[in-house]
């Protein structure tokens, strides 16, 4: 499951904006086969009263942490593409938008991780085929 936490200036989203925000991080997951269920993305609006970077109030900042649970990659070269293809899906809802921006990947153990007291089926076995099939965590 990847659990987004996005902290963003007062404003800086509208409804509208943060529903195609959190559709697109959405389809990049569904892409690499995970069930679009997974994908919980919370926006955290932040007053620049709040919100400081360098010891300064941030009226432009957006901090992304993105926790990883389905799916960890090892090796240094997956890993950069993985997250350089996630910045991607950033940009348009930050630079294109004159936001300064960064985000960190944290990778939790598959092993403390359930949904509805079920274990999550293992990456790409059919369980998990039918899961994303159903977009629900039905039994297998």
């Amino acid at each position: 499951m990847p659990l987004w936490h996005i902290h963003h200036p007062v404003g800086a989203y509208s409804a509208q904006d943060k529903q195609d925000f959190a559709a697109d991080i959405t389809k990049y997951y569904a892409k690499a086969g995970l069930p679009e269920f997974y994908v919980v993305v919370l926006f955290h609006e932040v007053p620049a009263s709040d919100f400081y970077v360098g010891g300064k109030p941030a009226e432009d900042t957006v901090r992304i942490t993105v926790s990883h649970l389905a799916r960890h990659i090892d090796e240094p070269d997956r890993r950069k593409r993985m997250t350089e293809s996630l910045n991607v899906v950033l940009v348009p809802y930050t630079r294109d938008r004159g936001l300064h921006w960064e985000f960190q990947i944290e990778e939790s153990p598959r092993d403390l991780w359930m949904i509805e007291g079920r274990w999550p089926p293992g990456a790409g076995t059919d369980a998990e085929k039918a899961w994303v099939a159903a977009n629900a965590a039905i039994p297998y």
